[in-house]
């Protein structure tokens, strides 16, 4: 008997990421705080890149108003002002709908705040989140750093305007040694 071999083809697929970092930089947050976004951001970043070979990164900053960032000053910048976190989503939506189609890309959208936001504001956050946002990403997480000076009541907004969604994590970061399980939160789904 001859044995003849041949080969079957697998595809595997090729799954293209990218991570949109978006902290709050308003006067209400401390140097300590945005450390520990940065710190948080550093290691979700490399437990991602670990997971996928086509990664991008995008940063967003935040007071009253959102901007597109490069790295360096992400993680070195020192901004002050007040809070509108709805800035930051619409601005995380319109880089989605530009430059990373949910057809084509895995998208993993990140915010850090204190949770101190203008109040009119928690609706247009709300209606942003629902409509834009979470129909378009894999995972939505938030981070709430405890704050001698803010509110924190962003967090309760989400909280109870989004529910359980499966594609929503949210953790509160009382100081750096809470990172280590916010980042098993926002990974822990899976997504």
């Amino acid at each position: 008997d001859k044995l003849y071999r041949s080969w079957k083809t697998h595809e595997e697929p090729q799954a293209n990421a990218v991570i949109i970092y978006m902290m709050d930089v308003s006067g209400s947050m401390t140097d300590e705080q945005k450390d520990i976004v940065r710190i948080g951001a550093f290691w979700i970043d490399t437990w991602l890149r670990s997971q996928y070979d086509g990664i991008e990164t995008r940063y967003i900053v935040h007071d009253a108003e959102a901007a597109e960032v490069d790295r360096e000053t992400f993680y070195h910048t020192r901004e002050s002002g007040g809070t509108r976190i709805s800035s930051a989503y619409k601005l995380c939506d319109k880089l989605i709908e530009t430059q990373f189609p949910s057809t084509d890309w895995n998208i993993y959208a990140l915010h850090f705040s204190d949770g101190d936001n203008w109040g009119e504001d928690n609706i247009t956050c709300m209606e942003t989140l629902k409509e834009n946002l979470l129909p378009k990403v894999n995972l939505f997480c938030y981070g709430q750093v405890e704050s001698p000076y803010g509110s924190g009541q962003f967090i309760r907004e989400l909280q109870h305007g989004l529910g359980e969604r499966d594609n929503v994590a949210i953790a509160e970061i009382a100081d750096k040694d809470a990172i280590y399980d916010s980042i098993k939160i926002f990974l822990g789904k899976g997504k």
